[in-house]
């Protein structure tokens, strides 16, 4: 690409304006000149996909340095680091110290408001002074041009990794098909697998989930044994041990699990050079973290859109582990390092925020709560396998002792709640579920995921219903709620907190980083409402980026995690003396800040007692952002109220007794068409296509579930739930000509529609408003 910097530039012209101000004003120094140069840096780097990181940390040695910057790029890789001193520093006697201190020698400038030098592989490939803006040009070319190898080498591997897993996932499946039919030592061994994946993660696990999970196993373990240095994880590990019985039981007679994955090599050993390039272990797990989130995105998209895998990032996580260590000490008189502070991250993914809480305890009281009072779940097998050897390090780089964490349980956090559980897998797993269910739980914090409803029953990736959870969210959410649609607390991020207020039990704090649709949401004003009554204290922190509310705003841009709905950090205190009303404090960053501002934003501020607060006084309907309401709304006649459906005709004050939510048909891509012909076409082609299921569902394999059995074909038919339970009693659908009608699709959209009680998913009032 052409280098995006000209003399002529306006930041090119700002630095110079920046220096000469500087120095009319006597600020020579290096905490005020390197601001100037910073914004340059900052400006080029965008052009190439890179963040500018100042305070870069570097580990040397078992010590630590910081550079005055770093530039990464998306997978956390470092490609340049920056070092700035200031118009009074001799250069070359800084340089000379700097680089005997430690400092990279890979791709480094070296920078005074008169001089610029470049050193790449220990070699100075540029020296020159900075008076001619020609000349600052070249030193940042020269810097931001140089591609270090390794980092070339991984994202080519990358590019070329997105499209190979998926041909060897395919072969996998294939393999595994064919030993079903030819091997009964993996028949075994793989029924047993299932067996204990329904009993411990999920009952309605499909074979598909089940497949996915050994695929997981057999394409990531040399990560796992290579970067981590940790060749024995797969047979020391509960669960991966349990897994290479299987792997064992498929691979014992056809390949050899090396010859299999040669496509591959080029992929690990890009990975394993990368990774061998960083020192430091933080950064090692960032990396790897990143990877572990690209290959879900890339090779599990529909795991990653049920379970919401998201990497937290670190200033977010920061800030809530600080945040809640300010907070036991002020409203508890505790800290994390105490004993009898059990502390749990439900949904731990890869790490981070045990490992955070860590770095926070006490050196002295680690082993202790190592032991005894760190615990944390997951679901899904990689990042299980992550958090468990990042955990591990964590502990062995604080203590210089190694000791396996028996704190993580390979579980479902809300099944949890359903009361005496099976063996879970293992029995040494099954010990660890117990332990931690009857541990006094103080602190729950992480990352719930958000996912309210899979988009579309042919991702045949439902989300899970817990009796117990979702009995409690209708008793108190969906109960305190005046919405009539209340789909929204059927999101798992509400469940989250369902779970956590309850398991806390009368003192304790949670601190969850969500979506912030809770905030103003209405369907979410019940929620608004119970966690009220329940907590004596609530501080909510909008970072903001809800895309579908604020189309100028860029997922990608500026939103923390990437994502299209809006973000905040909230943290919820519960004592058993409450305070009346509720103290509710809300904050929020800038709607247009980038999130690398964000990121800045919350690093700088540390904790909660450095921000600035807004005390909400929550209205009579629990409407927390009222500033902008008018008072009289509530005051107009309703159009229509639960009360006036149920009354007689001279009832309830409404306009109309009866009102409904139109026709939802799951599928209206088949159901509805501007072209009365072509929708009988279309409805024809999914009746034939259903009707067929009905014939083949009658001889299907007993065991078989309705999920694994439909074919999922966007092209044929769109499922949905009642589809399939009407598929399960055998019914068949006919085709009804009169069933096409005339509606508007949307306000002032004519367009015909398929009317039909079975091919409508739901058609709620309309029969009693048009009979």
């Amino acid at each position: 690409m052409t280098f995006p910097l000209k003399a002529h530039h306006k930041p090119v012209k700002d630095y110079y304006t920046a220096l000469e101000t500087y120095a009319r004003l006597g600020f020579g120094n290096e905490g005020a000149v390197r601001s100037a140069f910073a914004e340059l840096l900052r400006h080029v780097a965008r052009a190439y996909h890179l963040t500018l990181i100042e305070e870069f940390k570097v580990e040397r040695n078992g010590s630590h340095i910081f550079t005055d910057g770093g530039l990464v790029d998306d997978f956390r890789l470092v490609h340049g680091y920056w070092e700035a001193k200031d118009t009074g520093d001799d250069l070359d006697r800084e340089i000379e110290l700097k680089l005997k201190k430690g400092y990279p020698r890979t791709n480094i400038i070296f920078q005074a408001p008169g001089r610029a030098v470049v050193i790449q592989n220990g070699t100075e490939v540029f020296d020159s002074p900075l008076d001619d803006p020609e000349n600052l040009i070249e030193a940042l070319r020269v810097f931001f041009v140089y591609r270090r190898p390794e980092i070339e080498e991984w994202r080519t591997a990358v590019d070329e990794f997105s499209v190979m897993v998926r041909q060897l996932a395919e072969t996998v499946l294939g393999l595994i098909e064919e030993e079903r039919r030819t091997n009964r030592e993996f028949v075994a061994a793989y029924a047993n697998f299932s067996f204990l994946c329904k009993r411990s993660i999920n009952p309605n696990l499909s074979d598909a989930a089940i497949e996915e999970m050994l695929i997981q196993h057999l394409l990531t373990a040399r990560i796992f044994s290579k970067i981590f240095n940790n060749p024995e994880f797969v047979q020391k590990n509960i669960i991966a041990a349990e897994i290479e019985k299987v792997i064992s039981a498929l691979t014992v007679h056809h390949f050899s699990r090396g010859d299999f994955l040669r496509p591959l090599d080029p992929f690990y050993a890009a990975i394993e050079r990368t990774a061998a390039t960083i020192e430091d272990y933080t950064q090692k797990q960032d990396f790897l973290n990143t990877v572990y989130e690209k290959f879900f995105q890339g090779f599990s998209v529909r795991v990653a859109d049920t379970h919401g895998i998201v990497y937290t990032p670190q200033p977010v996580v920061n800030f809530i582990v600080n945040s809640v260590e300010d907070i036991l000490s002020r409203e508890f008189g505790r800290s994390l390092s105490d004993r009898d502070v059990h502390i749990l991250d439900p949904f731990v993914g890869t790490g981070n925020f045990i490992i955070h809480v860590m770095r926070k305890i006490r050196k002295t009281e680690l082993p202790y709560k190592y032991a005894n009072e760190l615990h944390c779940n997951e679901v899904m097998l990689l990042p299980y396998y992550i958090a468990s050897m990042n955990i591990e390090h964590e502990y062995y780089t604080a203590t210089g002792d190694y000791r396996p964490f028996d704190g993580i349980c390979l579980v479902d956090t809300f099944e949890l709640a359903e009361g005496q559980q099976a063996e879970l897998f293992t029995e040494q797993n099954t010990q660890r579920v117990q332990r931690e269910k009857s541990a006094s739980i103080f602190v729950i914090l992480g990352n719930p995921p958000y996912n309210a409803k899979q988009v579309n029953e042919n991702d045949n990736n439902k989300n899970r219903k817990y009796k117990i959870v979702d009995e409690r969210v209708k008793d108190t959410y969906a109960k305190d709620s005046s919405a009539t649609n209340k789909n929204a607390l059927s999101d798992a991020y509400i469940k989250a907190f369902r779970w956590a207020s309850d398991r806390i039990g009368s003192e304790g704090i949670v601190a969850f980083v969500s979506n912030n649709s809770f905030i103003d949401g209405y369907a979410l004003d019940g929620f608004r409402k119970s966690i009220q009554k329940e907590f004596s204290t609530i501080y909510i922190i909008d970072l903001g980026g809800n895309v579908r509310k604020n189309p100028k705003l860029s997922g990608t841009t500026h939103n923390v995690f990437g994502i299209q709905v809006g973000v905040s950090i909230n943290i919820l205190v519960k004592r058993t003396i409450k305070s009346q009303p509720t103290a509710i404090f809300y904050s929020r960053t800038d709607e247009f800040w980038r999130k690398e501002r964000k990121y800045e934003y919350l690093d700088e501020k540390i904790t909660y007692n450095n921000l600035e607060w807004q005390t909400i006084t929550p209205d009579k309907n629990h409407t927390w952002l009222t500033s902008e309401l008018h008072d009289d709304f509530a005051g107009f006649l309703p159009m229509g109220t639960k009360e006036g459906k149920r009354a007689d005709d001279t009832g309830a004050e409404t306009i109309f007794k009866n009102y409904g939510r139109g026709v939802a048909t799951t599928r209206d891509t088949w159901a509805y068409n501007f072209d009365r012909e072509k929708l009988a076409v279309n409805i024809k082609r999914c009746i034939d296509t259903y009707n067929d299921h009905v014939l083949r569902w009658q001889e299907k394999d007993k065991n078989v579930t309705i999920d694994d059995f439909v074919e999922y074909d966007d092209t044929k038919l769109n499922w949905s739930e009642s589809l399939k339970n009407l598929l399960k009693r055998g019914h068949r659908i006919d085709y009804e000509e009169n069933n096409i009608r005339l509606s508007l699709y949307r306000p002032f959209t004519k367009s015909y529609l398929y009317y039909d009680k079975y091919l409508n998913e739901r058609r709620y009032q309309f029969p009693h408003i048009y009979p």
